[in-house]
C-alpha cells in the first residue's frame, strides 16, 4: 500500500488570536456592508467558525464586535504618525505618510471600514474612535511643527489637511489606487505645504513656521 500523507496537526488558536480572526472577518465584512446589514452568522461564516463561538468573544452582539473592529483598525492608524522627531520636517511628514497609505493598501477593507459613517451602528463610542485617530494625528504633526501653543488657525488647517488625506485615501481605493502610492504620497504632502502657506496669510504663527520650512527643503 502507498504510505498515506500525515494529516497535518491541527492547532487550536490562542484566546488573542481567535480574537484577531474574528476582528478580522468582521473588518471585511463591515468594509463592504454597513453594519445593520452584517449579522453574526455572517461574521462566524467569514471567519469559519460557529455563532456560539463568536458570542463567546464579543457578548454583546455585533455592536460590540463592530466597536472592537473598529479600535483594532483604530490602533494601527494612530502608529503610523509615530514618527521620531529626526530630519526635515517635510521628510518626516513622507515617512509618516508612508506608513498611513501602506496601511491603506494593505487594509484597505479595514480603513473603509473604518471611515464609513451614516450607519445605524454609529454611536457616541464609534465616532470618537474615529476622532481620536485623528486628534491624535493632529498632535503628533503639531508636536513635529515645534508648535508648543498652537493657535487656532494653525489647528484648524492641520486638522483640515488630515481631514483631505482621509477624503483623498477613500478616494484613491474607489479609482483602483490611481496614482501611484508614492505619487499620491508627494502630492499630499505638498497640499500640506500649500494649505500652511495660504493660512500664514492671516497667521503670524503659521508664517514662521513657513519660513522655517521653506530654509528645511
Amino acid at each position: 500500500m502507498t504510505p498515506q500523507a500525515p494529516t497535518p496537526a491541527y492547532r487550536r488558536l490562542s484566546v488573542e488570536e481567535r480574537r484577531v480572526q474574528l476582528l478580522d472577518a468582521a473588518l471585511v465584512l463591515f468594509a463592504h456592508r454597513s453594519p445593520e446589514e452584517v449579522s453574526l452568522d455572517d461574521v462566524a461564516e467569514q471567519a469559519g467558525v460557529s455563532r456560539p463561538l463568536v458570542y463567546r468573544y464579543f457578548p454583546g452582539g455585533k455592536q460590540q464586535l463592530y466597536e472592537a473592529a473598529l479600535r483594532s483598525a483604530a490602533d494601527e492608524l494612530r502608529l503610523c504618525f509615530d514618527e521620531p522627531r529626526e530630519g526635515p520636517l517635510l521628510a518626516r511628514l513622507s515617512r509618516a505618510l508612508d506608513r498611513y497609505l501602506t496601511f491603506v493598501d494593505q487594509h484597505d477593507t479595514g480603513f473603509s471600514a473604518l471611515l464609513r459613517g451614516g450607519s445605524v451602528a454609529e454611536t457616541s463610542r464609534t465616532s470618537s474612535i474615529v476622532d481620536g485617530v485623528r486628534r491624535a494625528a493632529a498632535e503628533h504633526i503639531l508636536s513635529h511643527l515645534d508648535a508648543a501653543d498652537p493657535g487656532p488657525r494653525l489647528r484648524m488647517t492641520v486638522r483640515m489637511w488630515i481631514t483631505a488625506v482621509e477624503a483623498a485615501s477613500l478616494i484613491w481605493l474607489d479609482e483602483e489606487k490611481q496614482p501611484p502610492l508614492d505619487e499620491l504620497r508627494d502630492w499630499l504632502v505638498e497640499q500640506f505645504l500649500a494649505v500652511l502657506t495660504v493660512t500664514a496669510r492671516r497667521d503670524p504663527q503659521t508664517a514662521a513656521l513657513v519660513e522655517a520650512l521653506a530654509a528645511d527643503v
